[in-house]
């Protein structure tokens, strides 16, 4: 476990989508604005803190990673930035719209911008491609949870948006607070954690 513990990263809060210059873009404008932004070296998404509120509701200052992960494929890069794009969307079990999503409807969401349609449910996608060790997780790779702690059954997913020595962090659809950006390393989700599997492109 202290291996995990070691690889794993903190909560951050949801924000606003897809706005830019304050105004509002769809997922694949913002998408378009990110890909020319980095043709010209534009600016990189940095690091930013702000208050979040952990699941035993006490309230702590987070690092949120925005950056665009490091020798990750053109593929992957796309499959995040769109499952970024989504963030603030509301929960809804079963949506996989703007309205509202569920974790493996994001997932569907992010993979449909490369063309790949991946299963529909968390179980499906689970062995979808290779299982990997938290150890070795990567951006791009899908990380499995249970409804409780030490629980076996698979019951979410989300998707590793950036994997360094300081940590790791990934995208979800929260059944209470929508999609989001949350660190490995808080309890909650180390206590839940099941697996990881690196998808097969």
């Amino acid at each position: 476990m202290m291996a995990l513990v070691g690889w794993l990263a903190g909560c951050s809060a949801p924000k606003k989508v897809n706005y830019r210059n304050g105004r509002y873009h769809s997922a694949r404008d913002m998408a378009r604005i990110k890909a020319e932004e980095r043709r010209r070296g534009g600016r990189p998404m940095a690091k930013s803190k702000s208050k979040a509120t952990t699941p035993s509701g006490k309230a702590k200052i987070v690092t949120k990673h925005r950056s665009t992960p490091a020798n990750a494929s053109r593929a992957i890069v796309t499959v995040i930035e769109t499952a970024r794009s989504f963030q603030g969307t509301p929960y809804k079990y079963g949506g996989t719209s703007r309205l509202g999503m569920d974790c493996s409807g994001l997932l569907y969401n992010a993979f449909a911008a490369i063309d790949v349609a991946i299963p529909r449910s968390s179980n499906e996608q689970a062995i979808w491609g290779t299982p990997v060790r938290p150890q070795d997780l990567k951006a791009g790779d899908l990380v499995f949870f249970g409804a409780s702690p030490g629980s076996s059954t698979i019951t979410h997913v989300g998707l590793v948006t950036e994997a360094t020595p300081e940590g790791v962090q990934f995208i979800h659809a929260s059944s209470s607070s929508g999609v989001v950006e949350n660190s490995l390393e808080t309890d909650y989700y180390l206590s839940r954690y099941i697996k990881a599997v690196r998808p097969v492109l």
